[in-house]
């Protein structure tokens, strides 16, 4: 029997991070079954609701050409409302067995009923080349046998939509990938919640965005970099004062929290 070595931490879908990495001696590439875990979340918007169908997710393995090689990882057609997922939730947007090998490209297959709601008012999503080829997003990456390999893939709305001068909206997709071995999160409470902050956090030319949860003054912003980011939080709401915390360490597989961040006047 092969010698296993096993890692765990928490899951990220409960604020937590889990990654139940269990690696043999069987190379990236050869024989035997892994598994591939993949989480939507997204980056907020002051808009209603932003619902997406997907009718597929597939994965194209390396030295395949562009019509075969694709593995399908999930083919529930399902509609997701992409504000749900924001400070710390996620959907799972696939999970199964996949063959041991190197693979390069996610794709997802979106269906036409997208939909964008506005001030309470709802208007068809237009989404370019969606129901031909598929939304492909370039991440290369290796299943090896007995492994689970997670991923997140960030879907920015607000990045993403914009409205035409003829009023019609439309989305081209701005979506980071990030595996969850890389990636962290930053949490905390903006009291008072009535400000209704905004939080955002800079590194480099990486900036990332949350809004404080308007009833509790919560948020967390994931998935974020390891590295050392600057996080300001900005009222919307009041004459409060913005507040910037420099330095904020972030570590992969951790969430660094804040605690309550107190606004002043």
């Amino acid at each position: 029997m092969k010698a296993i070595t096993c890692a765990v931490a928490a899951l990220l879908a409960a604020g937590l991070f889990l990654l139940a990495g269990c690696s043999d001696d069987n190379p990236a590439g050869g024989e035997g079954v892994g598994q591939i875990r993949m989480y939507l979340v997204d980056a907020p918007d002051d808009i209603d609701a932003v619902l997406i169908q997907v009718e597929e997710v597939e994965v194209h393995q390396a030295g395949a050409d562009e019509n075969s090689g694709w593995s399908v990882i999930n083919e529930t057609d399902t509609t997701y409302n992409l504000l749900d997922l924001t400070n710390g939730a996620m959907a799972v947007l696939g999970d199964t067995t996949l063959a041991a090998g190197h693979y390069t490209q996610i794709r997802l297959i979106l269906g036409a009923d997208n939909k964008v709601v506005v001030d309470g008012d709802t208007f068809d999503l237009n989404i370019p080349s969606s129901m031909t080829s598929g939304l492909k997003l370039t991440h290369q990456f290796t299943i090896e046998a007995n492994t689970l390999y997670e991923l997140i893939l960030d879907f920015d709305a607000e990045e993403s939509i914009h409205l035409t001068g003829a009023g019609q909206y439309t989305m081209n997709p701005t979506i980071r990938v990030e595996p969850v071995t890389s990636v962290g999160a930053i949490s905390g409470t903006v009291a008072p919640a009535e400000a209704q902050a905004e939080i955002t956090a800079v590194m480099g030319a990486d900036t990332l965005h949350a809004f404080a949860d308007t009833s509790s003054g919560y948020f967390k912003l994931i998935p974020v970099p390891a590295g050392a980011w600057e996080v300001t939080v900005t009222p919307t709401q009041g004459a409060y004062l913005d507040t910037t915390i420099a330095g904020v360490q972030v570590v992969a597989q951790d969430t660094t929290e804040l605690g309550t961040i107190t606004l002043g006047l």
